[in-house]
């Protein structure tokens, strides 16, 4: 996707009021975020994060430029626009990984801010046949492997 790149871009709450932002991860940008990921790219209607616990190689969340809670929230526009954006993250990581399935989870009942979790699993590989845990807490990595997985991750864009 050539106009994909490394960079943290503002995200465009709807009406938010100041301090509902501050308390969104993927709007504030800040230690929440950085608890559990890392933004590796923006792309046409999401940021692109490199989820930091890494039991399932690859995985990553597709978060909404939009503050919105539900899909249903997007225009039709915006909707395409961010399915395509989960599609072309997909297509990267089938590229950069070759997992047997990709499994995607919309969760967050507490949470308000529209995002995926694109779980790359491999046939003989942790969780295979089940629902992904949301953090199993197995695989953290140290900032040169983080680099690796952004950059493979990057180039299939």
């Amino acid at each position: 996707m050539a106009n994909s790149h490394i960079v943290a871009a503002t995200l465009k709450g709807r009406d938010m009021p100041e301090p509902e932002k501050q308390l969104c991860a993927y709007c504030d940008e800040g230690e929440a975020l950085d608890a559990f990921g890392i933004i590796i790219a923006e792309l046409p209607a999401s940021k692109l994060v490199l989820f930091k616990e890494q039991s399932h190689k690859g995985r990553v969340i597709v978060a909404s430029k939009h503050h919105v809670s539900e899909i249903v929230d997007l225009s039709d526009e915006e909707r395409e626009a961010f399915l395509n954006d989960v599609n072309h993250v997909a297509k990267a990581l089938h590229a950069a990984f070759h997992p047997d399935k990709i499994n995607y989870g919309a969760y967050g009942d507490d949470g308000h801010h529209l995002h995926f979790h694109l779980c790359p699993k491999y046939r003989d590989g942790f969780e295979w046949k089940t629902v992904f845990a949301m953090n199993p807490d197995r695989v953290h990595l140290d900032e040169s492997q983080y680099q690796e997985l952004a950059k493979a991750i990057i180039q299939h864009l």
